[in-house]
């Protein structure tokens, strides 16, 4: 989370024309209501079932860019899906980044701790492996800014024949 996969993603797609699918957005679109208030209603383990659903469903489209929440990739089926369906890319930024990019944003679930560093801290221990194992592509988000890292993930994709 804070990584920059939606503004990325949806920059990415408006320059290669390609649709643009955010599956926390989508979900919080089917529900009616924020994912905060479905987490404190329901719970993690059931907000990953219906992810994993709408991931299953979106992973069939063609020409489209897709954003994922942070912990997509914990399920093995999602992991699954995402790699042999689609051309993967991490965007990759440490904790402390990732901090100070959302220390103000109360939007986060996972985040209404009281140390949300620590917790950014032990999601990126956990995650981590499972990006590196999902993605294709990985690029540092910390240091480009937004413009510069699409036109490298575009330059990238370009090189290697997805575009």
């Amino acid at each position: 989370m804070g990584s920059g996969k939606t503004t990325v993603g949806r920059a990415l797609a408006r320059r290669l024309q390609l649709d643009f699918f955010d599956t926390d957005h989508v979900i919080e679109e089917r529900l009616g209501y924020s994912l905060r208030t479905y987490f404190e209603q329901e719970g993690e383990p059931r907000f990953r079932d219906l992810e994993q659903a709408v991931i299953e469903e979106l992973t069939l489209k063609n020409n489209a860019i897709l954003s994922t929440g942070g912990g997509a990739c914990g399920r093995v089926a999602n992991r699954e899906h995402l790699n042999t369906r689609s051309h993967v890319i991490y965007l990759k930024a440490t904790p402390e980044e990732l901090y100070r990019r959302i220390r103000h944003d109360g939007t986060r679930p996972l985040l209404q701790v009281t140390d949300p560093l620590a917790k950014l801290r032990d999601l990126y221990a956990a995650r981590h492996p499972h990006y590196l194992e999902t993605a294709h592509q990985t690029f540092e988000t910390s240091r480009p800014s937004m413009s510069h890292l699409v036109n490298n993930i575009q330059r990238q994709l370009e090189a290697t024949g997805v575009i």
